[in-house]
C-alpha cells in the first residue's frame, strides 16, 4: 500500500521515544457497525498494533446507532481509556463524543470517516479518488448507456466525497449525453438490503433498461448484484470499494467490475500508533506524515491519508499475493475466469 504524501504505515512508531512510553495506556474504540466483515480486519490490525506498542484495547459496537455510540463513548471514558479512536455512525450527531473527550483531556481519531472538529485527527483513504477509480474502471466498461448511482449513508461525509470522485469522471459524458442517469440514491446505514430494495425500485421505474451501475462500496454492490441478478441482467458493470472477500469473488465471476481495496491493515497499524501517540503527548501536527487539510465545510483538519489500489479482473493477484485473500475464497465457484483463478 502508498500512502499520500506520508510515510508507510508502520513509521509512526517513531513518534514514540520508547515502546515503554504505550506502558499503562488504553485505546478505546468506537465502532459503528461491527457487523460488516470490512471492519474486524481493522480491528486485527488495530490490536496488533497496540499489542507491539505495549497499549491496551477497549471496544463498543454501536450497531448502527448514533445514540447507542454516544453512550458507548461515554462508557469508554468512564472504564479511563487514554485515547478514542471512533468510526462514526453520524458525522452531524457525534459531536457531542468529542466534546466529552475534549473535556477529559482525552485525545480523538476519527477513523476512515470525517469528524468535523479540529481536536480529532483525521485518519482515512483518499475518498474522492476512490470515486474516481469506482467511475474509471466502469465508464471504461461501459463508455455510455443508462447509468444508476447507489451512494453511500447519508449521514456519512464519505458518501458525498466518493460522489464528488465519481461525478469528475462522468460529468463529461453526462453533459455529452453518452451517459444519462437514470437513477441514483443513497443507501441508509450503507445496508446492502437497503441498497437491494433502492436498486430494484430503480429496476422497475427504468423498465430494466438500466447499462452500468456505480455502487459505493461492496456492501451496496452485494445488494445491486442481487437485484441485478434476480432480472437475469447480473454481469453489467458494477462497483464497489472495501476489497471485501465476497466482492472479490464477484470481480473473479465477473458480476462485479472494480473493488477499490483499501488495505485496512495499513489503516488499523495507523489509527493505534497515532492514538498512542497522541496518548503520549505528541501534538496531532507532529505526528510523522501529519498534514493540514480544510474539510468541505470549511474546518481546517491535522490529517493523514492513504492511498486505495482499483482491484479489477485484469489485476486480481494483487489481493492473493498481499495475503489479502486466500485462493479458495477468491476462486470460489470461477470456471475459466481471470488469473489467478484460470
Amino acid at each position: 500500500m502508498k500512502v499520500l504524501n506520508v510515510l508507510a504505515a508502520g513509521t509512526l512508531a517513531a513518534t514514540m521515544s520508547t515502546a515503554a512510553l504505550a506502558q499503562d495506556i488504553t485505546v478505546g474504540v468506537s465502532w459503528s457497525n461491527f457487523q460488516e466483515e470490512r471492519w474486524q480486519t481493522d480491528e486485527a490490525a488495530i490490536v496488533a498494533a497496540l499489542e507491539a506498542a505495549g497499549a491496551g484495547y477497549l471496544s463498543a459496537d454501536a450497531q448502527s446507532s448514533s445514540a447507542r455510540q454516544l453512550s458507548d463513548v461515554e462508557s469508554l471514558i468512564a472504564q479511563g481509556v487514554d485515547a478514542l479512536i471512533i468510526l462514526a455512525q453520524d458525522a452531524a450527531a457525534i459531536g457531542p463524543a468529542v466534546q466529552l473527550a475534549a473535556d477529559e483531556g482525552i485525545p480523538v481519531v476519527a477513523y476512515d470517516r470525517l469528524i468535523e472538529d479540529d481536536r480529532a485527527f483525521y485518519l482515512t483513504f483518499d475518498n474522492v479518488e476512490v470515486g474516481r477509480m469506482q467511475a474509471r474502471a466502469v465508464f471504461e466498461a461501459q463508455p455510455e448507456g443508462n447509468y444508476v448511482m447507489i451512494m453511500g449513508s447519508p449521514t456519512d461525509p464519505n458518501a458525498d466525497f466518493l460522489r464528488g470522485g465519481q461525478d469528475e469522471i462522468l460529468a463529461e459524458a453526462v453533459e455529452s449525453g453518452a451517459i444519462t442517469i437514470v437513477g441514483e440514491a443513497y443507501t441508509d446505514g450503507w445496508l446492502p438490503a437497503n441498497a437491494q430494495r433502492n436498486m430494484e425500485q430503480i429496476l422497475t421505474a427504468a423498465d430494466n433498461e438500466v447499462d452500468a451501475v456505480v455502487a459505493s462500496n461492496d456492501g451496496t454492490a452485494g445488494g445491486v448484484v442481487a437485484a441485478l441478478t434476480a432480472q437475469g441482467m447480473d454481469g453489467i458493470p458494477v462497483s464497489g470499494q472495501d476489497g471485501d472477500h465476497a466482492a472479490l469473488n464477484r470481480v473473479a465471476l465477473g458480476t462485479q467490475t472494480v473493488s477499490v481495496w483499501k488495505d485496512a491493515r495499513d489503516l488499523g497499524t495507523a489509527a493505534a500508533e497515532i492514538a498512542v501517540a497522541l496518548a503520549g503527548g505528541t501534538a496531532m501536527a507532529d505526528v510523522d506524515g501529519a498534514q493540514e487539510w480544510t474539510s468541505p465545510g470549511g474546518t481546517t483538519m491535522t490529517s493523514m491519508f492513504l492511498e486505495p489500489v482499483p482491484v479489477t479482473a485484469e489485476n486480481l493477484s494483487v489481493v492473493v499475493d498481499a495475503g489479502w485473500i486466500e485462493l479458495d475464497a477468491l476462486c470460489q465457484g470461477v470456471t475459466d475466469g481471470p488469473a489467478p483463478c484460470n
